[in-house]
């Protein structure tokens, strides 16, 4: 491998350019390459096998661009598949729960945590056995959202709908008094204007995408990969939905005009 290589990205859709967005401002020389599965989106409420087939096809496609990293920004196919994948490909396999749970670990003060995500993700217990192997003392509380993904897909965040199923799917977290709040899906954050409404300035919301590029940055600096010698570096956006949309949506939530190219991946 070389410095040169990109760094490859995925997610089910636009969630994961909440990772890649961090991954741009903390490593602006690296190329990226970003697959969003819109076409299949939401992962969250499908059986994890399914989940887990879904991240390998991706995974496959990365591989064949020759990439020197892959982050999986995605917490529910982290859920179902990092350990699997770490031992499949032989370069670097990130995840984003370690990270975001790492974040709100140093976030509590009153060692109460939330955790939102998708049934995935929840059911898979990922961030509360995380967050116990580094602290088994702290108190963790699991809510499953799963129609959170969806206002996102389908660019419905700023609406009174939207504000009115966060809250309902927050209220079991009211009475619980944690001061910190994972969000535990990487399209979360692009609802964090409603989730910090609903849950009150003083709770923390935590998302893994800026200690994600952390550990991405720590890794190639380790392994002597990072590109410090890029002046113009290429961005590719590859989406198995609709192009046009994704270029919309995408260079809104980037700050950033971005070129999209449609693929297809078997069923």
């Amino acid at each position: 491998m070389t410095s040169k290589q990109p760094i490859g990205l995925l997610d089910s859709g636009f969630g994961g350019l909440t990772v890649a967005s961090e991954v741009l401002r903390q490593l602006p020389q690296e190329d990226i390459i970003y697959v969003g599965d819109n076409l299949r989106c939401p992962y969250g409420s499908r059986q994890p096998s399914e989940v887990k087939r879904y991240l390998f096809q991706i995974m496959d496609v990365l591989a064949e661009q020759d990439v020197k990293m892959i982050i999986i920004a995605c917490n529910t196919a982290t859920a179902a598949g990092l350990d699997e994948a770490r031992t499949r490909y032989s370069i670097p396999v990130l995840g984003v729960i370690s990270p975001g749970s790492r974040a709100a670990i140093s976030a509590t003060q009153t060692e109460r945590i939330g955790v939102i995500g998708t049934d995935v993700t929840i059911t898979s217990d990922s961030y509360r056995r995380e967050i116990h192997r580094i602290n088994p003392r702290l108190y963790v509380v699991n809510q499953a959202c799963p129609p959170f993904v969806q206002l996102v897909e389908e660019d419905r965040t700023d609406t009174e709908e939207a504000h009115q199923i966060v809250a309902r799917f927050l209220n079991p977290l009211q009475d619980e008094q944690i001061d910190t709040l994972i969000l535990g899906c990487t399209h979360y954050p692009l609802l964090a204007p409603v989730i910090g409404e609903v849950m009150g300035d003083k709770i923390k919301l935590i998302s893994s995408a800026e200690e994600t590029a952390r550990e991405a940055s720590t890794i190639l600096q380790v392994k002597h990969l990072l590109n410090d010698d890029n002046p113009v570096p290429q961005h590719r956006f590859l989406t198995t939905g609709d192009p046009d949309y994704f270029r919309k949506v995408g260079s809104r939530w980037l700050k950033r005009e971005i070129e999209v190219t449609g693929i297809t991946l078997l069923p």
